[in-house]
């Protein structure tokens, strides 16, 4: 071949080197271009809502809920003053002589008296009757009366009396007898062994004795 033909090939080629060589580069390009844009949409789609659930939590934030009031605790007077011994710092007090402790002492038992009567006062106040209502009467309740034999009068003033009661028994219909033993003041020792009595309840005379001779009904034979 010439060198007329070589030189024509040569230039018929170069050209189309440089083509060849720009469209691959220019293909990744073309393919990249999609690919970052939604890299750069997406954070602004989940910036948005995030941004609103912040304006919903103002409001809530802004109007504080109402807590509610805690009861006042009640406590008694020992319970204070072993809440305040539990509270003591532990700071030594002031050194005192015998007689300031003692001055001390009455003291605080003047002011506990003083408080006490100031309490049965008003304890008083609140049961005793109003201006107009007048005091309540006191009525002695009926006397018993119960009649019996007398069954020792060796004591001195003083007789043994046996006292019979005979009653139905409401639901078996039977007749029950019981008895009873009560020891009766006799004043003029007129009651002798035997005899049918009548007494009375009275006040207490002595360590046993709670009633009284009334009469002598039927002398003993």
């Amino acid at each position: 071949m010439s060198e007329e033909e070589k030189t024509e090939q040569e230039a018929g080629q170069e050209p189309d080197a440089p083509e060849q060589a720009a469209t691959p580069a220019e293909e990744p390009a073309a393919e990249e271009a999609p690919a970052e844009e939604p890299v750069a949409e997406e954070p602004a789609a989940e910036e948005a809502p995030a941004e609103e659930p912040a304006a919903e939590e103002a409001p809530a934030a802004a109007v504080p809920a109402p807590e509610p009031a805690e009861p006042e605790e009640k406590l008694t007077q020992k319970e204070r003053r072993k809440r305040e011994r539990a509270s003591h710092t532990g700071e030594a007090s002031p050194p005192r002589s015998v007689d300031e402790r003692i001055a001390e002492r009455a003291t605080a038992r003047r002011a506990k008296a003083a408080t006490r009567r100031r309490t049965r006062a008003r304890a008083r106040s609140k049961h005793e009757p109003g201006e107009g209502t007048p005091p309540a009467e006191h009525e002695p309740g009926a006397k018993k009366i119960r009649q019996g034999t007398v069954v020792s009068s060796k004591a001195d003033k003083t007789i043994t009396v046996k006292i019979e009661v005979v009653r139905r028994h409401p639901v078996y219909e039977k007749v029950v007898r019981r008895s009873a033993t009560v020891h009766a003041h006799d004043e003029t020792n007129e009651a002798n062994a035997g005899d049918v009595v009548r007494v009375i309840e009275s006040r207490p005379l002595s360590r046993t004795k709670r009633w009284r001779l009334v009469e002598v009904l039927e002398r003993a034979k």
